[in-house]
């Protein structure tokens, strides 16, 4: 089979983006029977494209254009004109991304990793709802077949008119790097941040994330902890915190991978996750895990996470406390719990997807 999949995407440094990074480099990998043709557009961001592939090693070809996102939402999704033949020649397997959905005579496999902007509509940008309004009409009427990352977002596509045999839950998982990081690597990586004190880890700065909840839950535990609060993130409120919070920007992934190893624990009170990447992440390297009991989370924790209601202070202040109390154990049950995700599955059930094309 030829089997185009687009992969504009990786360059936003989002979980979208480690999504396709890891599924392209685990198919390539598992995959020596069929050709494949990674296709992407960027206005300014195409070199990034080529580098990420120069990398690469499979049986595959680039075909890359000077092709932005809005472009995209225009011809494809809004006047769904163009088919992607033109560009990347016939193809048996069409993969595309979260945003565009480029009209092909190909097989049409699409990945939906959340409906975020369709649970909350308020947090989410007006433009970005909007192309994901497009986004989900096109798959509605023309995907074959439709990859989520959990049951609960099969369950969230159901609710919006798609059809149970179209959609296919597959996992995701962890990056490599994220594993155990070194005492000395924790110790250094603290001395730049100026963490001289245990820490509290909270990933995201987005609404959606319940930072506030976060920062609250914090004042209450630290009256009887020595701890800080390290954000992940940047501070967009610009309020003024309780001593010992510390926003650190977005930083890459081996540095994420050591604070999660040095952390008393990661505090996630989502409000909604299609699969929730920080908490595999975190259980891959030892930190023990405070998450929500909502959508996707205890589908991906299983047992091994203290799971909590974000919309309760009491909740979160009670789990962040019991999560201090159990860490050993909750440390242990959390690299067990790693080990049922990998990419490699992953690549392993999507070209099981591939494959349904007849």
């Amino acid at each position: 089979m030829k089997i185009g999949i687009d992969i504009s995407q990786i360059i936003y440094g989002t979980g979208v983006s480690v999504y396709t990074k890891n599924l392209i480099k685990n198919l390539l990998l598992v995959d020596k029977e069929n050709e494949y043709v990674l296709f992407g557009g960027s206005l300014r961001r195409k070199k990034e494209l080529k580098k990420f592939a120069e990398d690469l090693k499979g049986n595959f070809s680039t075909r890359f254009f000077r092709f932005p996102p809005a472009l995209a939402d225009l011809f494809w999704n809004r006047l769904h004109i163009l088919n992607i033949e033109m560009f990347i020649g016939k193809l048996d397997v069409l993969h595309s991304s979260d945003w565009a959905e480029p009209p092909s005579k190909a097989f049409r496999v699409t990945t939906v990793h959340d409906l975020a902007p369709f649970r909350f509509p308020k947090l989410t940008p007006p433009k970005i709802l909007a192309v994901h309004k497009r986004k989900i009409s096109r798959s509605l009427s023309e995907a074959d077949r439709i990859i989520v990352p959990s049951n609960s977002t099969k369950n969230d596509l159901v609710e919006l008119g798609f059809e149970k045999d179209r959609i296919r839950v597959i996992y995701e998982a962890a990056s490599p790097v994220y594993k155990r990081k070194r005492q000395d690597e924790i110790k250094k990586l603290k001395k730049k941040y100026k963490i001289t004190k245990g820490y509290l880890l909270a990933v995201g700065d987005s609404p959606r994330k319940n930072l506030d909840m976060v920062i609250r839950a914090y004042e209450r535990v630290m009256a009887g902890n020595n701890l800080k609060l390290i954000v992940v993130g940047e501070d967009m409120a610009k309020k003024d915190y309780a001593r010992g919070i510390r926003f650190v920007g977005h930083i890459d992934e081996l540095e994420l991978a050591t604070l999660y190893s040095g952390a008393e624990a990661l505090v996630y009170p989502s409000f909604y996750e299609g699969f929730g990447l920080p908490v595999i992440e975190a259980f891959s390297c030892g930190c023990p895990v405070v998450a929500s009991k909502t959508s996707s989370i205890p589908e991906v924790a299983g047992d091994a996470a203290i799971l909590v209601d974000p919309t309760s202070l009491d909740s979160v202040v009670k789990g962040i406390d019991k999560a201090l109390e159990d860490k050993n154990d909750l440390r242990k049950r959390g690299l067990e719990r790693a080990k049922d995700f990998s990419w490699e599955k992953t690549a392993e059930e999507t070209l099981k997807v591939y494959r349904e094309f007849k």
